[in-house]
């Protein structure tokens, strides 16, 4: 039975044994695996060769006073293996007493419990740094918060900068679509007043002739077909200067007549290009500058006439439509403008209102104004403007806040 226990205890732990001295007597098969040593190189020796030199010859002290005063040690020790590898023991020495009560050898049982001091080591490491993260954490958020505040201070420069910057483009940007919207009325002027300047050289023929032939009826009637067309040459250049009158005060108007205004002035044009123009206008008000919408209508207009060219459209129609449009139990004023010039490819239809974006060629277009017109829809009237594909052409929707005539 004694033998059996015996078996058991070797089997399943590191048994060692030595002398009063500490020389190695016996060794299982368990130590020699742990410790990768023969038993041939172990008998002999003293149990130092296991010795981690990290250890503090106090704790061997304390073992060899405990044990030589025929008491058990135990504790958890640290040891090296032949190759260098740590070693954590669960250790118990026991000595071995013959009939007299005097030590005849000492007897150790060990158990491995390396990866559990290890874990535990591992786990006092976390705790120490979180404890030093705990003690350091009032210190490193008020840090934090004064580089947050430095970087909202700098980025709230930084914004304000941008913003004047952006500022500043959009002037440069308005002016150049203003230079460009009067490029294209000193033209539509041009072709307001070839055909009057003809008729009034006529005219003035036809006073000469009548004075030479001392005609008096024909003189007066000349006289006074002369000065009406004087008179609708000074309306064409008060119309366009009221046009581009900077001081213009927002009120509510017929929006039917910002779209005369604009029909007006492009009549020549129009008309020269053959352009078909149908109208299905109710009678609706939108509150505002009159002449910034037409301005707007101008542009579209003026791009679709610049489309049915590119495109070489043989019969070149465009349709403008004003109705209301009821939005979340809102009412809005709507314009459609839609023409049969072909349509805008898909890929450029989110680009078309960016500044300096287009499709024509640099002598046609300068990208400026679909970007005014989206400038002026949205900040002076308070609207939108937004394309639509149709299956011939394009639609370009504007939608403005409904008014009521005063």
């Amino acid at each position: 039975m004694i033998q059996q226990y015996k078996d058991a205890i070797e089997n399943s732990n590191i048994v060692s044994k030595t002398d009063i001295d500490g020389i190695i007597t016996f060794v299982n098969e368990e130590f020699c695996n742990c410790f990768e040593y023969s038993k041939d190189e172990l008998i002999g020796k003293n149990h130092n060769i296991i010795r981690h030199p990290d250890v503090p010859t106090i704790i061997f002290k304390k073992l060899w006073q405990t044990i030589k005063n025929k008491q058990t040690y135990k504790n958890t020790v640290k040891n090296l293996s032949k190759s260098g590898r740590v070693v954590y023991l669960n250790t118990t020495v026991t000595p071995i007493l013959d009939e007299n009560n005097d030590i005849q050898e000492f007897i150790a049982i060990r158990y491995e419990v390396t990866k559990e001091v290890e874990l535990k080591k591992e786990l006092e490491n976390k705790y120490r740094e979180l404890d030093f993260l705990n003690s350091t954490l009032e210190y490193r958020v008020q840090q934090q918060t004064k580089e947050l505040k430095k970087l909202n201070e700098s980025l709230e420069i930084r914004v304000q900068k941008e913003i004047d910057k952006n500022e500043e483009n959009q002037k440069v940007l308005f002016w150049q679509s203003r230079m460009a919207s009067l490029g294209q009325m000193l033209e539509n002027i041009a072709h307001q007043w070839r055909q009057p300047l003809f008729e009034l050289s006529l005219c003035l023929f036809n006073i000469k002739e009548s004075v030479n032939n001392n005609n008096i009826n024909k003189f007066t009637n000349y006289y006074k077909e002369s000065n009406q067309v004087i008179q609708n040459m000074s309306k064409t250049i008060e119309d366009f200067s009221n046009f581009f009158n900077p001081n213009k005060e927002k009120k509510t108007f017929l929006i039917q007549d910002s779209v005369t205004n604009a029909l007006n002035i492009m009549k020549k044009t129009i008309n020269k290009e053959k352009i078909n123009i149908r109208i299905n206008i109710i009678e609706l008000y939108a509150s505002g500058v009159i002449n910034e919408l037409s301005q707007v209508l101008i542009n579209l207009i003026k791009n679709s006439l610049d489309a049915f060219k590119s495109n070489n459209i043989s019969n070149p129609l465009i349709i403008i439509k004003v109705f209301e449009l009821s939005i979340k139990n809102k009412i809005f004023v709507c314009i459609k403008i839609t023409d049969n010039a072909g349509g805008i490819k898909e890929k450029f239809q989110e680009k078309i209102f960016d500044p300096y974006f287009t499709t024509k060629h640099n002598s046609l277009g300068t990208g400026l104004g679909l970007f005014m017109s989206k400038m002026i829809i949205e900040q002076s009237l308070d609207g939108k403007i937004e394309v639509c594909q149709e299956p011939l052409g394009t639609s370009m929707i504007i939608t403005l806040p409904k008014s009521h005539d005063d």
